[in-house]
């Protein structure tokens, strides 16, 4: 098309994506935005052509795979930590991301019979968390809750393999969640929950 100038055009994408990635509350999300930013501005600078650009953007693009391995790394540190509910650092963690909470596990709430929480953790810092009502070997989910910019670092997936012993220590053999609504539903089915009536249900 006459007048356009595709190089330009390459450049304010590489330019937009990295914007974009800027904006990405998820870690993973930003690595793979900035990650495509990045390759795209190696493009741009072979086109114009200019060496600094490439070096840099390489070096960049370098920088986010490693991060990305890292992320995904079966040795990526991810925990759990035993608390009591009515610990205060657990009360105010609850109340400091309560509107997220709601969000994403409209309603949940620990209960009077919510007795079993652990912290989730990932690099040693606090992540989300899960609580829930015990009954006998059984632990009914009343919030397994992980915060926005960690959701794609699969603490869901450690959970319920790797992390289950954690459960399986506490005396419990299965998870369930009752009547869980369509979002719930869907995570749930990921990590392994699997349908029994109108309750989702995770042998560990």
């Amino acid at each position: 098309m006459a007048g356009v100038n595709w190089v330009e055009l390459v450049g304010y994408a590489a330019s937009a994506l990295v914007v974009l990635s800027l904006a990405m509350t998820s870690v993973v999300r930003l690595r793979v935005i900035s990650l495509i930013g990045s390759l795209t501005f190696v493009v741009y600078g072979a086109l114009l052509p200019s060496v600094p650009i490439i070096i840099t953007n390489a070096a960049v693009a370098a920088l986010n795979v490693w991060f990305l391995r890292k992320e995904f790394s079966p040795s990526r540190d991810l925990g759990a930590v035993p608390i009591a509910v009515d610990a205060p650092f657990l009360v105010d963690f609850l109340r400091s991301h309560a509107a997220d909470i709601e969000r994403t596990w409209p309603g949940a709430k620990p209960g009077p019979t919510s007795t079993f929480a652990l912290v989730l953790t990932r690099d040693g810092l606090p992540a989300g968390a899960l609580v829930g009502r015990p009954d006998g070997d059984t632990l009914h989910l009343d919030l397994d809750y992980v915060m926005k910019e960690f959701r794609d670092s699969r603490i869901g997936q450690w959970l319920y393999g790797p992390g289950s012993r954690l459960l399986r220590d506490a005396g419990f053999t299965r998870v369930v969640r009752d009547r869980p609504d369509a979002a719930h539903r869907s995570y749930l089915k990921a990590v392994g929950f699997v349908e029994d009536g109108d309750r989702l249900v995770r042998t560990l």
